[in-house]
């Protein structure tokens, strides 16, 4: 991942102009935007984000020690001498699977080689891997085939950058000199047989993947992108591909900041570049223009594990997050960076049950739904499914609330907190809604009105 962060309240105090538009019932998630292989990407919504390897062992981000080394205090030396003493005791796959079921989770990535070249399994083109640690056992076979068992989707993260492999880069010198690649070297060609070799591991061995997710850093045209699409297409289909190779594939991914309007086709979403936000249309998009995508975030600051990083985001922060993704059409990709051990550390585990709780009352408002026909409104934010129209209320109004350019007719409105109706009245012009003196959520409280 990149090592940009983007502080939390920039993307939750969004500030635009409202953009209010007909509520259309014919308007429901799927029809107009998905197809075969991308429904239940779309469907889905919520997905865990795995960034684990030998580097959880000195609380150090994945890769960027050996890449950026002064923010770090750890040599390129010790962190390459980390897998010696790798060993996850307490690694279960199942507890992964058992905290995404709680949180809400209905996917999972997990990060089989970063860019530091080390494999979480057992490759056998390198001897850079997790069956060369005092562990020993294939951690990607042994949660691939939990996921199978237990029906949960998993995808793999795989870095095109390789900072071990000397076809990817002079590793006579430390990775700090040439860690974007060489690819004008006459071994470039060996390094991209290598990754073909590798995605054919992955593609052939662990079962059915959902996602390849690559992670190409900067100029990633050098990867010959489409070769490697056709690849993954003729080994499995259905697989879906994000776009950090040098082409879109299926789907966009913001990090660390979430969209401030509907992506588009037209505006490509780069990383980590926050500054796409001023390219964005405002309001909302013909279906047919309607980009796919998927914002990854950390619960703290790091992407790996870091016993010094309390930096964390609140539960009821994440719980927004979700809130401001969905009503935009996207999907929310959630970090958690296990320790060395192999547990998923306190904090995160706290925040997971959290939204896992919200979920459990709201998840209706946010699986199988698309952007919300409302957009930029301050106190509120839209997602819709089939003909019911959800409001996830984030600033409690205190005096009823107040929907405008609502043409369809309105049949009913009940909050999902407690399932019970609420007055209102609908003119021409506008939707009101006598709601409690209180709200029912501190997070986020969610009315969902049936249309006819």
């Amino acid at each position: 991942m990149s090592a940009y962060i983007l502080n939390r309240r920039q993307f939750l105090n969004v500030g635009l102009a409202a953009a209010s538009v007909s509520f259309l019932p014919s308007f429901a998630a799927g029809e107009s935007l998905a197809d075969e292989r991308t429904a239940w990407f779309r469907a889905a919504k919520f997905g865990m984000f795995i960034h684990w390897g030998p580097y959880s062992l000195a609380s150090v981000e994945a890769s960027w020690p050996i890449m950026k080394p002064d923010s770090w205090g750890i040599s390129e030396t010790d962190y390459r001498a980390l897998p010696k003493r790798f060993n996850p005791t307490k690694w279960d796959p199942d507890h992964f699977i058992d905290m995404a079921r709680i949180a809400g989770q209905k996917y999972m990535v997990f990060t089989t080689k970063h860019h530091d070249g080390f494999c979480m399994f057992d490759s056998s083109y390198t001897d850079y891997k997790i069956t060369n640690t005092p562990y020993g056992k294939d951690i990607v076979k042994q949660l691939s085939d939990a996921c199978a068992r237990r029906d949960m989707p998993l995808g793999f993260y795989y870095s095109p950058p390789d900072l071990n492999h000397p076809g990817f880069r002079d590793t006579s010198k430390l990775s700090k000199d040439n860690w974007n690649g060489q690819p004008e070297r006459y071994l470039w060609s060996s390094y991209l047989d290598y990754m073909r070799l590798q995605l054919t591991e992955l593609l052939t061995r662990y079962g059915d993947v959902k996602v390849i997710w690559f992670d190409g850093l900067y100029h990633q045209e050098k990867y010959d992108g489409q070769r490697f699409l056709d690849l993954i297409h003729k080994l499995q289909r259905t697989t879906l591909v994000n776009d950090r190779i040098g082409l879109t594939a299926d789907y966009v991914t913001p990090e660390q900041f979430i969209p401030t309007s509907i992506p588009t086709k037209d505006v490509h979403m780069r990383g980590a570049d926050s500054s796409i936000q001023k390219e964005l249309r405002t309001g909302v998009p013909p279906a047919a223009d309607f980009q796919l995508w998927e914002t990854c975030m950390t619960i703290n600051q790091t992407w790996a594990y870091n016993a010094h990083d309390h930096n964390y985001k609140s539960a009821s922060d994440l719980i927004r997050g979700l809130v401001e993704v969905t009503s935009r059409g996207g999907n929310f990709l959630l970090n958690v960076g296990p320790q060395p051990d192999g547990m998923i550390q306190p904090e995160f585990q706290e925040r997971l049950e959290a939204i896992g709780k919200w979920i459990a009352v709201n998840g209706e408002s946010i699986y199988g739904t698309t952007f919300g026909p409302i957009q930029g409104e301050k106190n509120y934010r839209t997602t819709v499914k089939g003909s019911d129209l959800y409001i996830h209320v984030v600033e409690w109004p205190l005096t009823p609330l107040r929907i405008t350019d609502l043409k369809s007719k309105v049949l009913s409105v009940h909050l999902l907190a407690d399932n019970q109706p609420l007055p209102f009245k609908q003119t021409e012009r506008d939707l009101q809604i006598t709601l409690p003196q209180e709200a029912p959520d501190k997070n986020v409280s969610v009315l969902s009105i049936r249309t006819l």
